[in-house]
């Protein structure tokens, strides 16, 4: 099983904080995006012996990084895909700002949803049920799962007992990564939110 899941966020990319990307195809990270990532990659340890990502171009650029470290394979996973956020999509922040739906989904995270999107509780499980699903597969001991913020802060709630309305209170930056221990059948979080700067 595995006994460590590390949950890489991917690098930075031109477009952070200026556009909720969301699925947009052919978000790419920049040059700082990959020299975070290749700092992750000297940072993770035990060595791990998967490696997991997102479809999203920038997971994969990200995920790509740290597989040729270790000498390892990506394997896709769409459980780990970015929140599918509808007709928000590609909108700049600056223009969803003037949106009242979008003031109702940063507040009521729990029981709202993106127009024509997922809601928060139907990515938390489709994560969960894929993190839990690694941990009782006996092919894997120490895991890397490159994936975006949104999914990752709402594994690190789940394993907190945290409600998803109070998604603020965890902050999952570019080039981050959040760890988990599985202990006696347990799953402990032992990180949240670290770095290595660039």
């Amino acid at each position: 099983m595995a006994r460590i899941i590390h949950l890489v966020r991917h690098g930075r990319h031109p477009l952070l904080g200026r556009t909720l990307c969301g699925r947009m195809k052919g978000v790419a990270l920049d040059e700082l995006g990959c020299e975070e990532i290749a700092c992750c990659a000297d940072a993770i340890s035990p060595q791990p012996t998967l490696v997991q990502s997102s479809p999203q171009r920038r997971c994969l650029q990200s995920a790509c990084i740290l597989a040729a470290h270790y000498g390892l394979a990506v394997e896709i996973v769409p459980a780990l895909d970015e929140l599918e956020y509808g007709d928000w999509t590609g909108r700049s922040f600056d223009d969803l700002a003037r949106d009242p739906r979008w003031s109702v989904w940063n507040t009521q995270r729990g029981t709202s949803q993106p127009p024509g999107g997922e809601s928060m509780r139907a990515l938390q499980q489709r994560v969960v049920d894929h993190l839990e699903h690694l941990r009782s597969d006996p092919g894997s001991d120490t895991v890397v799962v490159v994936s975006h913020a949104e999914p990752i802060r709402t594994a690190l709630l789940h394993y907190q007992g945290i409600e998803l309305d109070d998604f603020l209170s965890v902050e999952i930056e570019p080039g981050s990564v959040s760890t988990l221990t599985v202990d006696h059948n347990k799953v402990k979080i032992t990180g949240i939110n670290q770095r290595v700067r660039a």
